[in-house]
């Protein structure tokens, strides 16, 4: 297998530094629009690295995207970079007959009129509108393979088969929380703050059985679940994820949900962006310099070039990242509630990756689907969520890359 990465941020530089200690595949390519980030990324390997290149590649630039994909005779691209580059890079790698992987899914656009009632373009649309053309020319577009979506997806496959009845899932919500703490900053987002404004300000996607996808006010349905290893209670509230349009296209659940563990804080600074209008993407003109100049910029990639990067932050991070599913239904006919999930320690994956447990529990993912798919464990062709392959050889392989999964089992009622 050879690999094409597009990415080389926080996540990508994570997935290099897995990916280096196993040998599923003959070459990665690292390419990032900065160049010094794609070299910076291998050259961390030292040694190590004799199985990576470093090349400078805009994600936006389709042809460019496949000439990359030829010159380095790459048979799948892995898509690392934020979701505006999604639709370039996945046009390029079917226009290549590569393999396609990636961590979030084409954007979605608010309903026009009825944002906070009614889906206008959803999460992936744009994707699975192509996925018979995949499916012809014989390639795998598996979407939304990151920690959530993607391993999230997997504990849903997993409970599905193998936890409750069949026609017995009431609900399947996707639950994250963690008690990380970033010491020196009154405000760090630990993951990509363009991402995380993108998820949290849209209208949040629910599902239900009989009246499919429809949406919320943002941060809707406050609950409180109680998260384990320690992490303890967090207040969670409705979010727009990718899981809530997966999951129900292939597995059969009354409800469907997604719901974050923000804090008042966070979500108070998010509200504040959405007032002043610094969460919008489309550019507006400013005035540079004293010169009077003039530039184009968008308010939301302003906001982020004033964050601090979330891969730097990883040594002044502490606390548990926890990403999980809870499933509610019958097993046997009798009453069932369990909580798969993830928990990543800053202080282990820092010590043992140099990499932030976020950035870490995000890259690890991709990286096991590829070796299943090297492997021909999970195979397929067309536009293919987590949740469509056999889940037990994915958890297998996590637990062997030294990151295990745990389940409890609540008690029938509230979540947690």
């Amino acid at each position: 297998m050879r690999v094409l990465m597009v990415g080389a941020g926080g996540v990508g530089g994570a997935v290099v530094r897995i990916a280096a200690r196993r040998a599923f595949f003959e070459h990665m390519v690292v390419a990032d629009y900065d160049p010094a980030r794609a070299e910076s990324a291998v050259a961390a390997l030292g040694k190590d690295g004799h199985r990576f290149t470093a090349v400078r590649l805009d994600a936006s630039d389709t042809g460019a995207v496949r000439a990359a994909l030829a010159e380095h005779r790459c048979d799948v691209l892995l898509n690392a970079t934020d979701p505006r580059f999604v639709l370039p890079l996945f046009d390029a790698a079917l226009a290549h007959g590569a393999h396609y992987l990636d961590m979030a899914m084409s954007l979605s656009q608010p309903h026009p009129n009825r944002p906070y009632e009614e889906c206008g373009v959803k999460l992936g649309d744009a994707q699975f509108e192509r996925a018979a053309e995949w499916e012809a020319a014989g390639r795998l577009a598996l979407v939304g393979m990151g920690v959530e979506p993607g391993l999230s997806d997997v504990f849903a496959r997993y409970a599905a088969d193998e936890l409750f009845d069949e026609d017995g899932i009431e609900e399947i919500g996707i639950r994250d929380g963690a008690d990380l703490v970033v010491d020196g900053y009154d405000f760090a987002p630990s993951f990509s703050i363009w991402t995380t404004i993108e998820e949290c300000l849209n209208p949040p996607v629910v599902y239900e059985e009989g009246r499919g996808w429809f949406t919320t006010p943002p941060f809707s349905e406050p609950e409180v679940f109680d998260f384990p290893e320690g992490i303890g209670p967090v207040e969670c509230v409705n979010v727009e994820h990718e899981e809530v349009l997966l999951v129900p296209r292939w597995l059969k659940a009354k409800r469907v949900t997604f719901k974050y563990g923000l804090g008042d804080e966070f979500i108070g600074v998010l509200k504040t962006l959405h007032k002043l209008g610094l969460d919008r993407t489309d550019p507006v003109t400013v005035t540079v310099g004293t010169g009077g100049g003039k530039a184009a910029v968008s308010p939301r990639d302003v906001v982020a070039a004033c964050l601090p990067d979330p891969a730097g932050l990883g040594d002044r991070m502490r606390g548990k990242t926890c990403a999980g599913t809870w499933v509610k239904g019958t097993k046997d006919g009798r009453p069932r509630e369990v909580y798969l999930y993830h928990v990543v320690d800053n202080q282990w994956s820092m010590r043992e990756y140099g990499s932030q447990a976020v950035v870490w529990q995000t890259a690890v993912n991709p990286v096991v689907a590829l070796e299943l798919i090297a492997s021909g464990a999970w195979h397929g062709s067309g536009v293919l969520g987590p949740e469509a392959l056999p889940p037990r050889p994915f958890l297998a392989l996590l637990t062997e890359y030294g990151s295990p999964w745990g389940m409890r089992e609540d008690v029938a009622g509230e979540p947690g």
